[in-house]
């Protein structure tokens, strides 16, 4: 499950940015052009996390929408169910304008 082993990097990652610190929330963004599920990211990461340092962590996720630009007629839209498909002309070569993945914004930590 492609959910489970980034939920498994999430947490890795994760305890190395806090150091020693106890892990009590993780804030971040996921880009709906993923196509994953925030409640079974959410889920897996609690799995992965048990025994360690963000045992317990929340993990608080906002879906964000990537916009994309028609290379064709520049016109600026929301790509639908995935497809780069410009709504003005039709074309298929557009490019995405923003950051897609997964990132994390702020960590709540607790000195250990």
């Amino acid at each position: 499950m492609h959910e489970s082993s980034l939920a498994r990097r999430l947490v890795e990652v994760v305890l190395a940015a806090a150091g020693t610190a106890r892990v009590r929330a993780v804030r971040g963004w996921i880009a709906e052009t993923e196509t994953l599920s925030c409640e079974s990211l959410v889920f897996q990461f609690a799995a992965h996390a048990r025994g360690t340092r963000a045992e317990d962590a929340r993990l608080e996720l906002r879906m964000v929408h990537v916009e994309a630009r028609c290379r064709t007629c520049r016109t600026i839209y929301k790509p639908e169910h995935h497809l780069l498909l410009c709504p003005t002309c039709g074309a298929t070569d557009g490019e995405l304008l923003a950051e897609t993945g997964v990132g994390v914004d702020a960590l709540e930590v607790v000195d250990a």
